[in-house]
């Protein structure tokens, strides 16, 4: 697919970013990207906000409120959205967090900087009691 269209696609409707940090086990790869908001703004200074609906669909505003609507998913270690016919993925190596910034080059050759505004947080391990009776 070429790169040139999809980063086009996403410039143009001002594309969100996020940020990676650690993932248990039990905290599937992009589990806290489900109803996430991500920041990512390009090299050139481009922005869009990409809000992560749980349903892998996508929405990318930008700057200009222009709305382009698609899809999103982890595979293996690749963070991808497809939108306006196009595909594009990052390296995707540990979750999101909130308010972190990291520079990711996606698979099209475009650097950006992704700053996750909002992620879902892994569920609390849950303790077994033991010695009670009822």
């Amino acid at each position: 697919m070429p790169a040139a269209a999809f980063a086009g696609a996403i410039l143009a409707s001002g594309l969100a970013s996020g940020t990676a940090g650690a993932q248990t086990v039990d905290w599937p790869p992009g589990a806290e990207l489900r109803g996430a908001t991500v920041q990512v703004e390009f090299a050139d200074g481009v922005a869009n906000t990409v809000q992560f609906h749980p349903d892998g669909t996508a929405s990318i505003t930008g700057r200009s409120g222009r709305l382009v609507n698609g899809n999103w998913f982890v595979e293996g270690s690749r963070l991808c959205l497809q939108a306006a016919g196009e595909r594009e993925c990052w390296p995707y190596q540990a979750a999101f967090q909130t308010g972190r910034t990291p520079t990711l080059t996606s698979d099209c050759a475009a650097t950006s900087r992704w700053t996750a505004l909002s992620t879902q947080q892994p569920p609390q391990p849950t303790q077994q009691r033991s010695g009670e009776r009822g």
